[in-house]
C-alpha cells in the first residue's frame, strides 16, 4: 500500500486593492484638510460609456457596509466591495496637464479602453 503525501502550495499575496502616489496622496489631503473636510472619497464602478465600465468618485460622511477601507500614505479612501474585483492592484494618481487636472487610474486589469478614454473593460 502506498500513501501519497501532498503539500499544500503556499499561497501567493494579493496585490493591494489600491495604492495611492505621493500625487494623489497630497491632493487628497489638500481636499480633507479643506472643503471635504470630514468626508471621505469613495471609488465605486459603474456600467457607462463604449467599453461598459467607468469609475466613479463621491463623498460621503462615513464607510458604509458594503465599503472596503483602503489607506495608503497616511490617507484613507473606501473602495465600493462590488467594484473591488476589478479594481485589484490599481494605482491612483493626480495628474496635471496644460489644460486638465484630475484622478487617474492605472488598473492591471483593464483589457481595454473606449477611444474618448471614459470607459474600460476587464
Amino acid at each position: 500500500m502506498s500513501t501519497t503525501t501532498t503539500t499544500a502550495r503556499p499561497r501567493r499575496p494579493l496585490p493591494p486593492l489600491m495604492a495611492l502616489t505621493e500625487a494623489a496622496a497630497a491632493r487628497l489631503r489638500g481636499l480633507y484638510e479643506t472643503g471635504q473636510n470630514g468626508m471621505l472619497l469613495r471609488i465605486s464602478v459603474n456600467t457607462k460609456g463604449c467599453s461598459g465600465l467607468a469609475y466613479d468618485m463621491s463623498w460621503v460622511p462615513a464607510a458604509g457596509p458594503g465599503d472596503e477601507v483602503v489607506t495608503d500614505q497616511g490617507i484613507t479612501v473606501l473602495v465600493d466591495r462590488k467594484a473591488s474585483l476589478f479594481l485589484i492592484g490599481t494605482t491612483m494618481d493626480y495628474e496635471v496637464k496644460a489644460l486638465s487636472a484630475g484622478f487617474t487610474f492605472t488598473n492591471p486589469n483593464e483589457k481595454g479602453r473606449c477611444g474618448c478614454g471614459e470607459s474600460f473593460h476587464v
